[in-house]
């Protein structure tokens, strides 16, 4: 029924000039504003939307994951852009810049301005 459909992602932020600025500047995506809700424009995929709730509560998984080949290079560059890392404890235990290495990929979570969080994941492929 679906199988040709090109479907799509979305999720809730309480400030969407807020999370268009973050997406924007400091991911560097590019982002287009349409009747008050954002679209995220991802490479060789399709488009996420982003839209206002005035009581938003942050999911409390992941809503959102960047594939790229090296997660040390990509949390120090998104750290020079000022982008703060969750650090976890137990299971997922993160090392001291918020980096799992604990089997299964290497990951590491971070979340946008209304509290979503998201990740950079290691794809292996350099």
């Amino acid at each position: 029924m679906f199988k040709q459909t090109k479907a799509f992602s979305t999720f809730s932020v309480n400030d969407v000039q807020k999370a268009k600025a973050f997406y924007q500047q400091t991911l560097g995506l590019e982002v287009v504003e349409e009747n008050g809700m954002l679209q995220l424009h991802i490479n060789g995929g399709n488009s996420i939307m982003i839209y206002p709730k005035p009581n938003h509560t942050p999911a409390t998984f992941t809503v959102l994951n960047f594939p790229v080949p090296d997660v040390e290079k990509a949390v120090d560059q998104l750290h020079q852009q000022g982008v703060k890392f969750l650090q976890y404890e137990g299971d997922l235990k993160t090392d001291e810049k918020g980096i799992f290495r604990g089997g299964g990929p290497v990951i590491a979570w971070f979340t946008d301005p209304a509290g979503n969080i998201l990740s950079v994941v290691e794809t292996g492929q350099h």
